[in-house]
């Protein structure tokens, strides 16, 4: 019977959970808001791990500003990581702005805008 979740998987619900608490209280910068850590994806090897955020309550630039800074720190973070992970090598660290939040809002407000127009012309046609 094979396994139920790969060990990339694992590791990488390990490493964004960890990072979440990290970034909250170890990282001084003000350039860095209030960052999501929406997803990890960790390689099969376990070398490199891409780390998609988005900032909470800004816009595309202050989550790409926050996104440099993070890379920037993502040594410190790793060795932060070292020390609470149980394993022979952590992954290098990469950070991404995630805009599919941001992307996701503005389709949804085109639909909204869509379904009301339909239903304005559907009652126009009725009377």
């Amino acid at each position: 019977m094979p396994r139920e979740f790969a060990r990339a998987d694992r590791v990488a619900d390990a490493i964004q959970r960890y990072l979440a608490n990290m970034i909250q209280q170890e990282i001084r910068d003000p350039r860095v808001g209030m960052v999501n850590i929406n997803s990890v994806t960790v390689s099969r090897d376990m070398a490199f791990a891409k780390v998609y955020i988005t900032v909470v309550g800004g816009d595309e630039d202050e989550g790409r500003t926050s996104a440099e800074v993070l890379n920037k720190a993502s040594g410190f973070l790793r060795s932060l990581l070292a020390k609470e992970l149980d394993m022979r090598t952590v992954p290098k660290l990469n950070f991404h702005y995630d805009h599919t939040s941001v992307r996701g809002q503005e389709l949804s407000s085109l639909i909204d805008r869509a379904v009301a127009a339909d239903k304005a012309k559907s009652s126009d046609e009725d009377e």
